[in-house]
């Protein structure tokens, strides 16, 4: 078991999420949809972009799981961390393989935030999206301005996360963020966001460009860097073009 009821985060709104391994000759024999039928009537099964079965049990409870093989369990020791402690998670092990291998996983993935290369994977995507949903603002194409919105918003809660040293769900950024982070940023990030429409677009923009402006120098000069002002500026000066022409209509 992973996840939310492995961590001990879990609600009433929480799926449940099961890594399942078997013999290569019984998962051929396995139909994930009547093997999660034992556990409870489905109202749907699918299976996920990832690969894994989704079965869908009544209450609306969400139940993902993986079938693999046992030659599997292997691929266990790239996950970036667990997530739980072992014991926790473990629930059937009968060849003792797999504890080794989730015992020898962090518990938490941690974020190189010492390392300069944390600007470029997560500040730099986030002026490249919030530039191109500027564009497609602009040019009217609402859905996919919010769509690439949604990018830079997904980096904005990084660069809250590592501005206010809060990394510890990082692999899930907006989980928790609303107890995580401060007010004044959560405020903040709910500034960026819109529905798609032209006026909530550009308060949007110009709520992540505000925001992205307070907290990436706070980042940068942890490594002897600095925010890229001239690119901030010169969409904080076209922001105000669009946002002027929309106040004189």
């Amino acid at each position: 078991m992973y996840g939310s009821f492995a961590a001990g985060e879990a609600d009433e709104h929480s799926d449940i999420e099961f890594w399942l391994f078997f013999t290569e000759a019984r998962l051929a024999e396995v139909d994930p949809h009547g093997w999660c039928s034992r556990i409870a009537p489905l109202s749907y099964g699918l299976l996920n972009e990832f690969g894994s079965y989704v079965a869908f049990f009544p209450g609306l409870v969400r139940g993902e799981f993986h079938f693999a093989t046992v030659e599997g369990i292997a691929e266990v020791a790239k996950w970036p961390a667990r997530g739980a402690e072992v014991e926790r998670m473990v629930l059937v092990d009968r060849r003792g393989a797999l504890r080794p291998v989730l015992a020898g996983l962090p518990l938490r993935y941690v974020p190189p935030v010492e390392q300069p290369r944390i600007i470029a994977e997560y500040c730099d995507p986030f002026a490249n999206w919030l530039v191109l949903a500027f564009h497609l603002t602009a040019r009217g194409e609402e859905l996919r301005a919010w769509d690439a919105l949604g990018h830079a918003q997904r980096h904005l809660l990084w660069m809250a996360r590592l501005a206010e040293g809060a990394v510890e769900h990082w692999l899930t950024p907006s989980r928790g963020a609303e107890r995580e982070l401060s007010a004044g940023t959560v405020a903040g990030l709910r500034a960026a966001t819109s529905a798609a429409s032209a006026p909530g677009l550009l308060g949007a923009l110009r709520g992540a460009l505000e925001l992205g402006r307070r907290l990436w120098p706070v980042i940068a000069a942890r490594h002897g860097r600095s925010a890229p002002t001239a690119l901030f500026d010169e969409l904080d000066a076209a922001l105000r073009l669009r946002e002027q022409g929309r106040e004189q209509r």
